[in-house]
């Protein structure tokens, strides 16, 4: 009895702290999803930001972030939650994952070009930074994007799901647990090499160029700065895409050292939630434009909370 007691007491205090863990991931993920929501409506709303391609270029790089958050924190609580699920499911959440974690670092290389271009090549920036071409751009980063997930899914379709008894998956869905095949994984490990350096890469030569004009002074000291701080911003940024996007491995790196739930959970705000949260906070208030109208967008919301709060408690 005692022993029976014991255990009850023990899987009822490992429940309560699934549930507290949940609910302390869940609570900056919502108030990112508040800060991610105002920023893109007002991406969006606003001419002056919707018709820049610049603008247009963050709206894509903040959008990819807001899903992999939501995907991300879904994966989450349904492993903290212990759901097993069937693998099509898991396959599509995983297949969002891919998609937008691909997005990043795409946005990225050509917002650092849009800035290198800038300043190396100023009078014709106007004809090659057009809002055509950025749409153009933006196109093509999401189809070679999709395309990438297609080959993904034609590689795990080569997996003998017909010999399964089910489709009911027997451990907990995430990217690794779809690599049904050693094809998959070197596949996704070649690519995500290959894009990163491509990535260092071309915003390490934006930073070179722009290094150089601001030597030879040739064009506009104070942008030439502007845009050199602009571009170690992005590689940055390119930093913590790649951590992200490395979260399974070092998830399983830790879980080889101890098999403690909280430290778990700090891998997965640190490495999984603050780069893709931090991304939209640091280009909205670091943008002139778009911070002003941040901030009053955010007020509005607080007020209106705190509004319909006060009418509801008298």
């Amino acid at each position: 009895m005692e022993a029976r007691s014991n255990s009850s007491l023990s899987s009822s205090d490992e429940f309560m702290e699934r549930i507290l863990l949940s609910m302390i991931t869940s609570s900056p993920c919502c108030v990112f999803f508040i800060i991610n929501g105002t920023i893109l409506f007002l991406l969006r709303s606003k001419p002056v930001f919707s018709q820049c391609p610049r603008y247009v270029l963050l709206f894509n790089l903040v959008l990819a972030d807001t899903v992999l958050i939501a995907q991300a924190q879904t994966l989450y609580l349904i492993a903290t939650l212990k759901v097993r699920i069937s693998y099509p499911l898991c396959g599509c959440l995983t297949m969002v994952s891919q998609l937008t974690n691909q997005i990043s670092p795409y946005v990225l290389i050509f917002m650092s070009l849009e800035r290198c271009v800038a300043v190396c090549f100023p009078f014709r920036h106007c004809t090659l930074v057009t809002l055509r071409n950025t749409f153009i751009i933006v196109f093509l980063i999401w189809t070679v994007a999709s395309l990438n997930v297609l080959i993904q899914v034609l590689l795990l379709l080569e997996f003998p799901f017909h010999e399964l008894p089910d489709l009911q998956m027997r451990e907990f869905c995430s990217i690794i647990a779809m690599y049904l095949s050693p094809k998959s994984q070197e596949y996704e490990s070649v690519y995500t090499y290959v894009l990163f350096t491509l990535s260092v890469l071309v915003i390490s030569c934006s930073f070179v160029g722009v290094m150089v004009v601001a030597c030879l002074a040739s064009g506009d000291r104070a942008q030439a700065e502007k845009t050199r701080y602009t571009l170690l911003l992005h590689l940055f940024q390119l930093g913590l895409n790649l951590l992200s996007m490395m979260y399974m491995h070092i998830f399983v790196a830790v879980f080889r050292c101890c098999r403690v739930q909280r430290r778990f959970v700090y891998v997965y705000v640190c490495v999984v939630l603050m780069p893709r949260c931090l991304s939209a906070l640091t280009y909205g208030i670091r943008d002139p434009a778009l911070r002003p109208a941040l901030g009053t967008h955010l007020c509005c919301v607080l007020r209106r909370r705190m509004g319909r709060r006060a009418g509801a408690g008298s």
